[in-house]
């Protein structure tokens, strides 16, 4: 292995890691910070520093006409679908959080189907998005008694929440390309989200309730430069040099992490329901990504 592939595959692991962390430091975090506060500075601080290392490093900033799509993506990504992950957790645990999140192939499945030029639902895509049903009916199955919760049900519905945000945002980030640096326009995002953040949390009041706790302020600087700078420079290096279909099978590995971090850190709960409905829940998007996968054109000069 060259020294190119070892940093890209020590990327990719880093990515599988980092972003499973990060369920669990939002989780700390909302403990002490707002939740409206807490996202909006993790984004204003962290797109400004990525911004300063990517002009240093001679990368351009976004045109003028790019900048209404940069900020569409941030605002549904970051935004909302961040921001309502970091509001729901004050209710529920990091671990199903989580595992909600995995739901979001699904969801952008179901809304690329609806263009004229998405993919077609065919027997995969179905059976995958029933498999993925079933397996979130495991998971609330464990925790029957927390559904007459309000703050339970207020905690679940800002996660679905969240996934269609982010599951828009995707969508419209596909079909809406703009020449510019990934990293670059991930870092504008940032500070579009954390903007629209900071505002919705002062108009809440929440400044009126921050508690300055080491716990917090620790949980707010590790989602700055680990969760979101490191981590996003991993991943746009991973998928320069690795195979997108490698790359994307973070996806699976991050639930898996931060249920049990969850479990190992903060005692939340883990049984066999939850842990059978994680397994499901990423059987079906496995079958939703194989449906989904355009077969192979082979040449006339190609060996089969």
């Amino acid at each position: 292995m060259d020294k190119d592939n070892f940093k890209a595959y020590f990327a990719w692991i880093a990515v599988c890691i980092i972003w499973g962390t990060t369920y669990l430091a939002i989780r700390i975090g909302v403990e002490d910070i707002p939740p409206m506060l807490f996202a909006g500075l993790r984004w204003i601080i962290a797109g400004s520093l990525l911004i300063l290392i990517l002009r240093i490093s001679g990368k351009s900033f976004p045109k003028i006409e790019n900048l209404k799509h940069i900020a569409v993506m941030g605002i549904a990504m970051l935004g909302f679908g961040n921001g309502l992950v970091v509001v729901g957790e004050q209710w529920i645990s990091s671990g199903l959080a989580a595992l909600l999140i995995t739901t979001v192939p699904f969801w952008i499945v179901g809304m690329e189907s609806l263009l004229p030029t998405g993919p077609k639902l065919n027997y995969k895509i179905i059976s995958g998005l029933i498999v993925g049903i079933l397996g979130v009916t495991f998971i609330f199955g464990s925790d029957w008694d927390d559904l007459l919760k309000t703050e339970y049900i207020l905690g679940v519905l800002c996660i679905f929440g969240a996934v269609v945000a982010w599951s828009f945002g995707s969508v419209y980030s596909k079909y809406k390309k703009v020449g510019v640096h990934p990293l670059m326009s991930a870092s504008v995002q940032m500070l579009v989200a954390g903007t629209l953040q900071i505002t919705l949390g002062l108009i809440l009041g929440e400044q009126n309730f921050i508690s300055y706790t080491e716990e917090g302020l620790l949980s707010l600087a590790y989602l700055i430069v680990v969760g979101s700078i490191f981590g996003y420079g991993s991943y746009i290096y991973a998928i320069e040099h690795l195979p997108l279909s490698l790359v994307s099978t973070y996806a699976y590995i991050n639930p898996v992490i931060a249920v049990f971090l969850g479990w190992f850190v903060l005692n939340e709960k883990l049984d066999l329901l939850i842990a059978a409905g994680a397994v499901v829940i990423i059987l079906g998007v496995f079958l939703v990504k194989q449906g989904t996968k355009k077969p192979a054109v082979i040449s006339p000069g190609n060996k089969l």
